[in-house]
């Protein structure tokens, strides 16, 4: 079985082997790489290993699971969300292309996650963890409801940088799903 979402313009679908030029090529953008924790330069083949690996995973799993981002209108891939279920509660991630990024696509994504994560799966918090330098996911998250719950101070290495990280949570009880 497999994860199916629809919003309004996107479907949220699972990875397929056919994704991995594009998933490489907008994980190996600088711009969209900066904040994140994979290692660069990220090439097809990585991107086909990570498509492998998600293959039958659905979000519930007990493990992370990146779900692709297609356009409607065109059945482009434009970026993935990912979700880490724990007992109760999970962990997202949400990552656009450059060309997509400042259109509303990954708030319309997570809200469509969250849904599915307080709705069908049940959970009671997700939290989301971020460079705090990040301002455009930070808004993104306050946006979606999520409250700062902590920042760790130097605790994340990303590619030879010490950094902080920062915490985001959000309570089934303060949604608006």
């Amino acid at each position: 079985m497999s994860l199916s979402l629809h919003t309004e313009r996107l479907t949220l679908r699972p990875l397929r082997p056919a994704d991995a030029p594009v998933l490489a090529a907008y994980r190996n953008d600088l711009a969209v790489a900066l904040y994140q924790g994979w290692k660069l330069p990220y090439t097809v083949q990585d991107a086909g290993g990570l498509i492998a690996e998600m293959a039958g995973r659905i979000p519930g799993d007990p493990c992370w699971v990146q779900i692709g981002l297609e356009l409607k209108e065109t059945g482009a891939l434009i970026g993935d969300v990912a979700l880490c279920t724990e007992v109760q509660q999970a962990k997202i991630g949400v990552t656009l292309s450059a060309a997509a990024q400042g259109q509303g696509y990954a708030h319309e994504a997570l809200r469509a996650l969250l849904a599915h994560a307080f709705g069908t799966l049940s959970l009671e918090q997700v939290c989301a963890e971020i460079d705090p330098r990040n301002a455009a996911v930070t808004r993104l998250l306050l946006a979606l409801g999520f409250r700062h719950t902590e920042t760790q101070i130097g605790v994340y290495q990303n590619r030879g940088e010490r950094t902080d990280n920062a915490v985001y949570m959000l309570v089934r009880e303060e949604t608006l799903t």
